[in-house]
């Protein structure tokens, strides 16, 4: 009896000994757990943008002088206007350019939907008086552009570019004199260009590039028709542009627009020239953007070296 009565003491000592042992062990891995939930560091979060308080200044462009989102001379992948995802924006922009023959002014408006979608409408007016007295050309835009992939601000810290695809309707109005003209080298009077465009935005350093390129018809950008007697097809040509975010509100940059030269052959007059311009662009507000720029468009229907200053003001919301 004695012998099984310290059997059983010892027994249940043993299990209060594993119970003890038991509590311990659960209160070290609560402190422990404790300890490394309060050291362990907090991953940065992504950039992110609050419905209603639009896109950080400048990343969303300014509007070009087709209508479309982007530099001043071509289309960027961004979306124009202040909307961001499950948002409607809108963008209206004036753009004057004179050079030392030629004045070209531009105006239009743009909707962005949902950050992924731009609907675009401009309108270009080229006073020739210098080739013809009392003539302005007068070019028609309607442009589409939709992101397909990527996004510019939400993802800068990945390689992943934003993507986008885009469409240009163009009609130019050139009056009888300038419309003869066209009809002797055989210039439509409009026709379509399709573009794609890829934005990459290194956040940190504050440089935005843009590769962009183009599937057209056009002379001039259109303001002399579209393709010629000798070139009826399409012709792929590259567009390039920098921009370096000085400050959040102040930015500096360069584009180079390539073009396609198929008036050549109807003489020196008809030669084209690449475009190109150095800018600066100002956002005093997240509504307002002020750009300023040195602009060479080269020969301009027998006028060559055609430079000067360019100003444009949007305003978006």
């Amino acid at each position: 009896m004695i012998a099984l009565h310290l059997y059983l003491l010892l027994g249940r000592a043993r299990v209060r000994l594993a119970l003890g042992l038991g509590l311990i062990m659960a209160l070290l891995a609560a402190d422990l757990h404790a300890q490394t939930t309060a050291t362990a560091p907090t991953p940065a979060p992504r950039p992110a943008l609050a419905p209603g308080n639009g896109k950080l200044l400048l990343t969303g462009g300014v509007s070009s002088i087709d209508g479309a989102a982007g530099g001043g001379l071509t289309p960027w992948a961004v979306i124009g206007s202040q909307a961001t995802d499950g948002e409607i924006g809108a963008t209206a922009f004036i753009t004057r350019t004179h050079m030392q023959d030629y004045a070209l002014t531009a105006f239009g408006a743009a909707i962005g939907v949902d950050d992924r979608v731009e609907l675009s409408v401009a309108r270009q007016a080229l006073n020739v008086n210098v080739v013809v007295p009392d003539t302005t050309l007068q070019l028609d835009i309607v442009g589409l552009k939709v992101r397909v992939a990527g996004d510019a601000v939400l993802e800068a810290d990945t390689l992943l570019p934003q993507v986008a695809l885009g469409i240009e309707f163009k009609r130019i109005n050139p009056g009888p004199a300038i419309g003869g003209v066209l009809d002797s080298v055989g210039a439509k009077r409009s026709g379509i260009d399709v573009y794609a465009s890829a934005t990459k935005l290194f956040l940190a350093a504050g440089i935005l590039v843009n590769g962009t390129l183009r599937v057209t018809k056009a002379n001039q950008n259109g303001l002399l028709g579209f393709g010629s007697s000798e070139q009826r097809g399409y012709t792929l040509r590259p567009e390039l542009s920098v921009a370096w975010l000085l400050r959040r509100d102040l930015a500096i940059g360069a584009e180079l627009r390539f073009k396609p030269n198929r008036l050549a052959f109807a003489g020196a007059a008809f030669a084209e020239d690449d475009w190109k311009d150095l800018f600066i662009a100002w956002a005093p507000s997240k509504h307002v953007s002020v750009t300023a720029a040195y602009v060479d468009l080269g020969n301009i229907v027998g006028h060559p070296h055609q430079s000067g200053a360019y100003l444009s003001l949007q305003i978006a919301h």
